[in-house]
Formats: C-alpha cells, sequence, structure tokens
C-alpha cells in the first residue's frame, strides 16, 4: 500500500549542484522526476532567489510543493545530545514539505525551506558506522536507552516524506541493523506506509509526534490527521519498529487540558498491549519566535491566535541572539505538572523521558 504523497510533492524544479550526476543517488533522484526543470547552483545552501525570501509567503506553500533541492553534505559532524538521542546524526536531508506554522527550521533557502536531499548517503553512511565503532558498548542504561547509543537523522525534516523521494531513509534503518550498539530515531508527522516494508529489526524508534485534534488542524499543515498517526502505531510496532510518542509542542489555550484527556483516551484505546509496552513520550512545550511569527502573520495569522501570546509569554534570547518567546516560568511549571500528572492517570505505562 502506498502513501499518498501527492497532495505534498508535485515537483516542477530542482535545483542541483554540478556535480549531482557524479552520485548514484543523484542520478536515480534525477530519473526519478525526468519532468522537472532542472537548476545548476552553485551550493545548495546558497540560492539567491530562494534564500532569504522571508518576506514572499504567498509563494510559501508552492515552494514546499514544487521545488526539491540536490546537494552532497559537505560536514560530517555526530553532536551530541542528551534528550531524546544521544547523537544528532549528520543530516541526510534539510527541510519538510509540510508547513507546521511553528516549525523553527524554516530559516535557510526561503523560510518556505523545501527539501534538500543530500545525495552523498554512502558518505554520511560511512561516517555512521564509523562512529558508531569508536563508541564501543554503551557502558549504562540511562532514560534515552537501556541497551543503545541512539542517533537523531531527522532533525532538520520529516524522514518519512524523505521516504518518498528516495531510499536515503531505507538505507539508514538497514545500516543500522548492522551496527551492533547502535539504533536510529527520528520523529513524524506523516504516516508513511513504504516504511512498514524496511524490516528495521527493532533498530529503529519512530515517534509520533501528537497534539489534540482541534489545534492540531490549525496549526499542523499538511501533515497526516492525529488519528491516522495513532491508528498507524499498531502497525509499525508489528513491522519490527520501536514506536513512541512525542508530545512536542504543547500549546496551552482555554481548555487544553479537557482536549488533551481526550487525544490521551484516544491513544490508550487505540494501542495493543505490544505498543504499550515500548511506548515512551517527551513533553515539549511551545518555544516560538518574533521572526517566525512576522513570516506568519503574512500566510497563516489565525494560528498565530493560539501561538502567540506576548500576556503569558517571557522572551528569551538563544544562543544566537534569536528573540524566542515561551510560557512564563510560574505559568508553565503548573502546565507542565498538569500534563504529566494526567499522562500518569491516563497512560501510566509511558515512560515520560523528559518534560520542559
Amino acid at each position: 500500500m502506498h502513501s499518498n504523497i501527492d497532495h505534498l510533492l508535485d515537483l516542477h524544479e530542482i535545483y542541483h549542484e554540478a556535480d549531482i550526476n557524479d552520485f548514484i543517488r543523484g542520478r536515480e533522484i534525477l530519473a526519478k522526476y525526468p519532468d522537472a526543470k532542472r537548476i545548476e547552483v552553485r551550493s545548495h545552501n546558497d540560492i539567491p532567489e530562494l534564500f532569504g525570501f522571508s518576506g514572499s509567503a504567498g509563494d510559501w506553500l508552492w515552494n514546499k510543493k514544487n521545488v526539491l533541492i540536490l546537494g552532497s553534505k559537505k560536514a560530517l559532524q555526530a553532536r551530541p545530545n542528551s534528550r531524546s538521542s544521544h547523537w544528532i546524526a549528520p543530516s541526510q536531508s534539510n527541510g519538510c514539505a509540510m508547513s507546521c506554522s511553528y516549525c523553527y527550521v524554516p530559516r535557510r533557502k526561503g523560510y518556505a525551506n523545501p527539501i534538500t536531499i543530500f545525495v552523498n548517503i554512502e558518505k554520511i553512511m560511512g561516517y555512521l558506522e564509523r562512529h558508531a565503532g569508536r563508541q564501543g558498548t554503551k557502558p549504562t542504561s540511562d532514560e534515552i536507552d537501556p541497551k543503545y547509543w541512539v542517533y537523531e537523522i531527522g532533525e532538520n525534516g520529516d524522514c518519512s516524506i524523505d521516504a518518498t523521494i528516495c531510499n536515503n531513509v531505507k538505507d539508514l534503518i538497514k545500516l543500522y541493523t548492522r551496527i551492533p550498539n547502535g539504533k536510529l530515531t527520528f520523529a513524524t508527522k506523516f504516516v508513511n506506509r513504504d516504511l512498514l516494508g524496511y524490516d528495521p529489526q527493532e533498530k529503529t524508534r519512530i515517534r509520533f509526534s501528537l497534539m489534540p485534534h482541534k489545534i492540531s488542524k490549525l496549526v499542523d499543515v499538511r501533515t497526516s490527521p492525529i488519528s491516522e498517526r495513532i491508528a498507524a502505531m499498531n502497525d509499525f510496532a508489528a513491522a519490527g519498529y520501536e514506536v513512541n510518542v512525542s508530545f512536542a509542542p504543547v500549546i496551552y489555550y482555554d481548555n487544553w487540558l479537557e482536549d488533551w484527556r481526550d487525544l490521551l483516551m484516544e491513544l490508550n484505546d487505540s494501542i495493543n498491549e505490544k505498543t504499550k509496552q515500548q511506548l515512551s513520550t517527551e513533553i515539549i512545550f511551545l518555544t516560538h519566535n518574533q521572526g517566525l511569527h512576522d513570516v506568519n502573520m503574512l500566510w497563516h495569522p489565525k494560528a498565530e491566535e493560539a501561538l502567540w501570546r506576548p500576556e503569558i509569554q517571557q522572551v528569551k534570547y538563544s544562543q544566537t541572539g534569536q528573540r524566542n518567546v515561551r510560557y512564563k516560568n510560574n505559568i508553565k511549571r503548573e502546565i507542565v505538572g498538569q500534563l504529566v500528572d494526567l499522562c500518569r492517570e491516563l497512560i501510566p505505562y509511558c515512560q515520560i523521558r523528559y518534560a520542559f
């Protein structure tokens, strides 16, 4: 059963670096989309007509749907992480076809940030295999995983959608079945049932992002409906994935907790014992950004009514000097506690890795 991607991707233009035909994956992708106009560029992250296009909100969704960028990943580095993985792997892609209005990634290639696929996947995989080899056996169990070093491969995009374009994700899932001390993980908002045939052998942890239906319909633009994500979880567990959930971002609004109660009850009623036994989550409350708010006001102002709440948010400057906002400390403490308590009441089997 193939996933319906047509409403999300209909590629008309492929921007590519000059040496794209030197890579098997580059040739495969070009052959798959023979009718797309090809535009050669110096570098995948230096495209003047896409870059810095924050004012061009009218083109936002067009770029997401119709533009693909192909390049090779130059600097390979696994960055230490301490939350849902031990390492952030070098990306096999960047950008996304979906348009979640809270997403912090769209800062390059014009805020629309269409998908970039990195075609030097063999080099990325070789790096990851050597990196895992240097780590040796994981000495102790921790809240990330009892046994394996966990590598995040989807920090800058959604691997379920990337997998409809090429086999990068399939290749990585296969790679980790033979890395004895590692497993990979990614979060997703798109149900791609083609992944059920990848035989991950319990070495891939897929995290389905969930939030209440009402708020998801407002802010999760062009994603799979929440009920569809929940309905897929047992199938993914049966296919050999470790299935987790990700409650992120949690958005505070009137009656938010009642909506979460409904969601958690639906989750509990939908998943079977096998899925329940492996379930873990991370709970991350919304952080928003002044620049993103300004752009959203041009293309999706309705969402900003829920995301931009100056009366209950405080400014926090990021390490890069961005003006971010998140819920005020006293409110945040209370609402984090409320949601954690609700999870313990309704899905007590679900381990909470962290909540903030």
